[in-house]
């Protein structure tokens, strides 16, 4: 049934390798911006996770409720 449905559909071909194009297209695009970012950046946005948590202990939305 899917078979029949899909061969009556004009050019379904294309879209298999626009497909793929553009998977192709965004891990090629990832890997140059990998290559290339800023060591700092990478190393701050690294250690973003651990300063959030050193400021945020005192500022809890949690901290002022009761149960």
């Amino acid at each position: 049934m899917y078979k029949s449905v899909l061969q009556g559909i004009d050019n379904i071909a294309i879209w298999p390798i626009i497909s793929l194009t553009i998977f192709f297209i965004f891990f090629v695009l990832l890997l140059w911006w990998v290559f290339t970012v800023d060591k700092k950046f990478i190393k701050q946005m690294e250690n973003l996770p651990f300063d959030q948590a050193d400021t945020s202990n005192d500022q809890s939305p949690f901290s002022n409720q009761s149960l």
